[in-house]
């Protein structure tokens, strides 16, 4: 990372630090409400350790990693918010996405070391479709508290994403991301009526008042839960004759079509 963009990095993550901690302070009820998601789905029990959890590999990231990508899942499930991992994106859908760029090296990625990853919300639930029951019966509180969290996550995400642009110098050049882009994953809940819409507007209302030329660098797929990244693209490929195109040129035209989609 450039200087400039390590010190927006940098601020980025310790204004972060901070608002998880706002969060769980305000909400020490949000474990219990949590369990009984849980229960009430059908989850096999494991132990509820982080009611909000804030992605730790942040602090592996240095200076010297490039930042390629911010992709952005939902929201930390069963793996995500144990004490030993407090990681995003370390669950089977991780693992998936990792296999993803090792199998591709074409993209020069490391999802790990390259990659800033990042959720919708940081209010934990086995099930992104639990949260729906926390906020019932947490009532009012708990309601804005998701919300808010949505909100400020889609703001400073894209806040994040411009000063990482307009940091970048010019570009790394012979990179194949010679500037850093941001893949929006998970899709379905972003539709009209669906849980991450007040995720949604914000970002595209942040980026159209912070600096609307990086908005042309976010891209919006499947989640790679399921394999369906994966298995999405296969299927473009192969509906649109695209064999003949690069990977990432596969890639950003199928993101261009799923984000007109949901943005229009």
């Amino acid at each position: 990372m450039t200087n400039k963009q390590w010190q927006a990095f940098c601020d980025f993550k310790e204004i972060f630090k901070a608002k998880i901690e706002e969060w769980k302070a305000f909400a020490p009820e949000l474990t219990e409400l949590q369990r009984e998601a849980a229960k009430a789905a059908n989850t096999p029990d494991y132990p509820f350790e982080t009611s909000v959890v804030y992605n730790r590999d942040l602090d592996r990231l240095t200076q010297e990693d490039d930042i390629h990508l911010i992709v952005i899942g939902d929201n930390p499930g069963k793996d995500e918010q144990l004490a030993k991992n407090n990681r995003y994106l370390v669950g089977q859908a991780g693992k998936i996405a990792d296999g993803f760029f090792k199998k591709n090296p074409e993209l020069e990625t490391d999802f790990r070391k390259n990659v800033i990853i990042l959720n919708k919300t940081p209010v934990h639930s086995a099930k992104t479709a639990q949260l729906k029951k926390i906020m019932k019966d947490g009532g009012e509180k708990i309601c804005r508290l998701v919300e808010e969290s949505q909100l400020w996550m889609a703001e400073e995400t894209a806040r994040l994403h411009c000063a990482l642009v307009e940091g970048a110098e010019g570009g790394v050049s012979g990179s194949v991301f010679p500037l850093p882009e941001l893949w929006l994953v998970g899709y379905s809940e972003l539709k009209e009526k669906h849980f991450f819409v007040p995720y949604r507007d914000r970002l595209f209302e942040t980026y159209k008042a912070d600096n609307p030329k990086v908005w042309n660098n976010v891209y919006v797929f499947q989640h790679f839960s399921m394999n369906r990244f994966t298995i999405d693209l296969k299927d473009y490929v192969e509906g649109k004759s695209a064999g003949s195109e690069t990977l990432l040129h596969n890639i950003h035209s199928l993101g261009e079509l799923h984000k007109k989609e949901i943005f229009g």
